[in-house]
């Protein structure tokens, strides 16, 4: 299974910060943030990893290379000249990279010990499989429920901006910028989102105050 990290949105939350510096390049524990996840997925037995850039997005190219220092094989799936093509027209463009029927996902500013499973599968027709977490202070009424393993399209938990996808989801979809939510929640209501709750560290890295608290935690624990 391939992987995909969304690195390619303006960061207009965290400016004036992301006026010089992609967001997936802020520093976390000294750590270029997107780091982390390659090199967690690297652990997890992800070998080959798609990166769509937009915004400044020629500075991930150069600072992260093909990945082979990770162990991995970085691809890149660049829309720098359209822009941000958003959530679900950022896959659609990298879907001839990413080629395998499941694929993971990965949002580039989020700060996770999520375990990432390079063998998931999604049986039965699912289209998509959803990593919900307990509501952070700035999603306090939540983005979607579980129904035992089904997501339904109610408010109780947050989505992490992790999930597993079938290509399938984004079939006949055109070209051009859109977002994933519409596409889950048309498959929430046909039953064919399945998802689970992790309630291990999370944290939406959106603003400078979130990027600031995080690595205050992580000095303290140091």
């Amino acid at each position: 299974m391939k992987a995909m990290i969304l690195a390619a949105g303006l960061g207009t939350r965290m400016r004036p910060l992301t006026d010089v510096t992609p967001k997936p390049l802020l520093k976390v524990g000294g750590i270029p943030l997107i780091v982390w996840h390659i090199e967690r997925l690297a652990h997890d037995g992800f070998k080959e990893i798609v990166i769509n850039i937009a915004h400044l997005g020629y500075k991930i190219k150069d600072a992260l290379g093909d990945g082979s220092e990770w162990g991995v094989n970085i691809l890149y799936s660049d829309e720098q000249k359209e822009g941000c093509l958003e959530s679900a027209g950022g896959v659609i463009k990298a879907l001839p990279l990413l080629k395998d029927d499941i694929f993971l996902i990965v949002n580039g500013d989020i700060f996770t010990e999520y375990d990432f499973n390079v063998k998931k599968k999604l049986e039965n027709d699912i289209l998509a499989h959803l990593i919900l977490v307990p509501n952070p202070e700035h999603n306090s009424n939540g983005d979607f429920s579980l129904e035992e393993t089904l997501v339904v399209d109610s408010k109780k938990y947050t989505f992490s901006g992790i999930g597993y996808y079938s290509t399938k989801l984004f079939k006949n979809i055109p070209y051009g910028k859109s977002s994933i939510v519409p596409l889950l929640k048309e498959a929430m209501k046909k039953g064919l989102v399945t998802g689970e709750l992790f309630e291990g560290e999370w944290l939406d890295i959106g603003t400078p105050q979130r990027l600031e608290l995080l690595n205050a935690q992580l000095f303290n624990n140091n």
